[in-house]
């Protein structure tokens, strides 16, 4: 099974979204968030991870809002924002981590 770690550390970029089930603003972003990971298949991976399941995950990236979304490439982190975003903006933002 693969872990956390193996996913980030990936040849594809991966996209996560640090969300809590509570979150007004998480469950806004979860339809984007969950198109995103449809239409990039093949190109970059999409993960959501639960704050409250997964404290030791969230504690270890310093989240301290939710929905905070993190691209990684390659198990560093390269694009970091908390809040709601628009499907396009955020698209773009995955395609520019899709060059290597």
């Amino acid at each position: 099974m693969e872990t956390f770690k193996d996913i980030i550390n990936g040849d594809k970029p991966v996209l996560v979204d640090f969300f809590a089930t509570w979150c007004g603003p998480c469950k806004v972003m979860s339809p984007t968030v969950e198109a995103l990971g449809k239409e990039l298949v093949g190109q970059a991976r999409v993960l959501k991870i639960d704050v409250d399941k997964n404290e030791a995950v969230a504690n270890q990236y310093r989240i301290q809002s939710v929905p905070t979304l993190i691209i990684f490439k390659k198990g560093e982190a390269v694009w970091r924002t908390s809040g709601v975003m628009e499907k396009s903006a955020l698209l773009q933002e995955i395609k520019n981590h899709l060059i290597f």
